[in-house]
């Protein structure tokens, strides 16, 4: 298995540009919807912009990224089947999971936002966005902890450290209605 290594090499290449587009695109959607409550002509001008960024990093990047990680994903564990016999591989299989979902969430914002049907507010979307960072911690903790056990202290830390990032939100909230340019 010489070329498992090249495997694993791009299965994680793979995972970290799909993370960059799951990270980047909320951050467009939150620029979408200000630009849409702007007056013309800048509405249609950054509306056109933004939606032409976010098509390119969606199709692009990200849905090419989530296939890929995927593949080289099911081919390591073709290559590694005692992986599946192991409890922290199932807890990290329920976090993939909960990344495609996340990732299928999004790409119904995407639509909408594509079909200037704006459903949601700039701070729900950002919000939104710390979804990803949830799920990338949790994984790396399990992937190189590779303890199931271990993972209910990275669930506390994770609640810990999405609480912290809700305090942040309304710290940085609260200092932009104060001045609107921060």
């Amino acid at each position: 298995m010489e070329y498992y290594a090249y495997i694993k090499s791009l299965h994680l290449i793979f995972v970290i540009t799909w993370f960059a587009g799951l990270f980047y695109i909320p951050r467009l959607f939150v620029y979408q919807i200000e630009a849409f409550y702007k007056p013309s002509p800048g509405k249609e001008i950054l509306g056109r912009q933004l939606k032409l960024m976010a098509k390119r990093l969606w199709y692009i990047i990200t849905w090419p990224s989530a296939i890929l990680a995927t593949l080289f994903a099911v081919w390591l564990l073709v290559l590694q089947p005692y992986w599946l016999q192991q409890s922290w591989m199932h807890v990290k299989l329920g976090f993939v999971a909960l990344l495609i979902i996340y990732h299928l969430k999004t790409h119904q914002y995407f639509k909408q936002l594509q079909n200037d049907v704006v459903k949601n507010t700039s701070n729900f979307m950002r919000i939104w966005n710390e979804g990803t960072t949830f799920i990338l911690f949790a994984v790396v903790f399990l992937v190189i902890l590779k303890s199931a056990i271990n993972w209910v202290w990275g669930v506390v830390g994770i609640f810990i450290f999405g609480v912290l990032i809700m305090l942040g939100f309304k710290v940085y909230k609260s200092i932009r209605e104060k001045n609107p340019e921060a």
